[in-house]
């Protein structure tokens, strides 16, 4: 008989399984890294109000995490990827191989635009030469048409940077990496200069279609925690449609790799990781540390990967107001949900002045039906200090 649980046992075993409820399971640096791998990927989004959304998603789970620890494990210890997956992501370094189709169709796409060969052979010669280069120091000039395998770079209908074209191909095809970023601005160099052969050349663990389908699908549960059978946005990035998708929860079923259940009030079936079958019989029995803290929650955080499923589960409706137009937003440009135990109870608007070294509370709403008790409002305080030293703030302005 299929289990069948609570909405609330439901959030506390996504909360918990994603570490943002009782003690924090993910510390430092090796916390950011293991927080990354179990959730297969996290999100980048370039946008930097007071964080990007890769090192917001880190610090509401990792204490004492900080900026510099996500370029050291990008660009120094090269335990992390950036590259695409759900949409821009960071994911670790150990997946390369899985990632072998990905980089087989940016090179069968790269071959149908002229002169683009010739011009990929002039980049790596001089980078050999010359080390890490970006596309403003790329002695390579004009236009030519192109676009990327993946959806954000490259024109369509008409030319494109030809610098910024080759180095955004050869990364796409996996010849190059990210040396570093100064902003926004990527800077490229060899792969082989920073992934062993074991890895750079590994292939696929995966023997067809349905093995690395079935293994994507399990990466994004294994993100979210809990997640049902219907389109969900959790999914995004995976070809995919109805029927293969209830395939995959069949042959993952059928494997032992996942567990299904119903939640009260909800008739799509849900399912989650078998390996996380522990934590759900500790929430279920009431033994699971269920301690309430307070984070402020990333725009793209894998707990917001499904919003229908966070309005579903918590009643909380959430739309990322930074593509709204001004005269339209509920609420502010840059909004983060507010946590607190197994609620969501609020929002807050903030911004980094960081000439002055001052983080801005712009808005701040609870949702209503809350009570702020002193301990909420404790938690806010340190939750803030916390948020403040995290931008590197000395100052709160509220």
């Amino acid at each position: 008989m299929m289990l069948t649980i609570t909405k609330q046992q439901a959030g506390q075993f996504i909360l918990a399984k994603q570490g943002l409820i009782g003690a924090y399971r993910f510390i430092g640096k090796d916390g950011a890294y293991s927080f990354i791998r179990q959730a297969g990927c996290i999100q980048y989004d370039p946008v930097d109000v007071c964080g990007k959304n890769a090192e917001l998603t880190l610090q509401s789970r990792a204490k004492g995490f900080k900026k510099t620890m996500l370029q050291e494990l990008l660009y120094q210890d090269r335990k992390l990827a950036d590259y695409v997956d759900k949409e821009l992501s960071i994911w670790p370094m150990e997946d390369w191989p899985y990632f072998s189709a990905y980089r087989q169709r940016s090179r069968e796409l790269g071959s149908t635009f002229d002169g683009l060969g010739e011009l990929e052979e002039q980049a790596i010669a001089y980078i050999e030469e010359n080390g890490p280069v970006c596309s403003d120091t790329l002695p390579i000039e004009g236009e030519i048409f192109w676009h990327s395998s993946m959806h954000w770079s490259g024109n369509w209908h008409k030319k494109s940077k030809a610098a910024r074209s080759v180095l955004e191909q050869l990364y796409a095809d996996g010849e190059l990496v990210i040396h570093h970023k100064n902003g926004s601005r990527k800077y490229y160099d060899l792969s082989s200069r920073y992934l062993p052969a074991s890895i750079l050349y590994a292939e696929n663990p995966c023997r067809n279609e349905e093995e690395y389908l079935a293994w994507r699908v399990l990466r994004r549960i294994g993100a979210v925690g809990l997640l049902w059978d219907k389109n969900s946005t959790a999914f995004l990035g995976i070809d995919m449609n109805a029927e293969q998708r209830k395939k995959i929860f069949a042959y993952l079923t059928k494997n032992g790799n996942i567990v299904p259940l119903t939640v009260e009030g909800i008739k799509t079936p849900f399912y989650y990781r078998s390996e996380d079958d522990p934590l759900m019989h500790a929430i279920l029995e009431g033994k699971a540390d269920l301690k309430p803290r307070m984070s402020f929650i990333a725009p793209l955080d894998p707990l917001l990967w499904d919003k229908a499923l966070i309005l579903s589960l918590w009643n909380f409706r959430y739309t990322w107001e930074i593509y709204t137009p001004a005269e339209k937003r509920r609420y502010g440009y840059y909004t983060l949900p507010i946590l607190f135990g197994d609620r969501f109870v609020g929002r807050i608007d903030t911004a980094v002045d960081r000439k002055e070294n001052v983080l801005h509370v712009k808005g701040l709403w609870w949702e209503p039906g809350v009570r702020q008790t002193k301990k909420m409002n404790a938690a806010l305080e340190r939750t803030l200090r916390n948020f403040a030293k995290f931008n590197g703030c000395l100052e709160i302005d509220r």
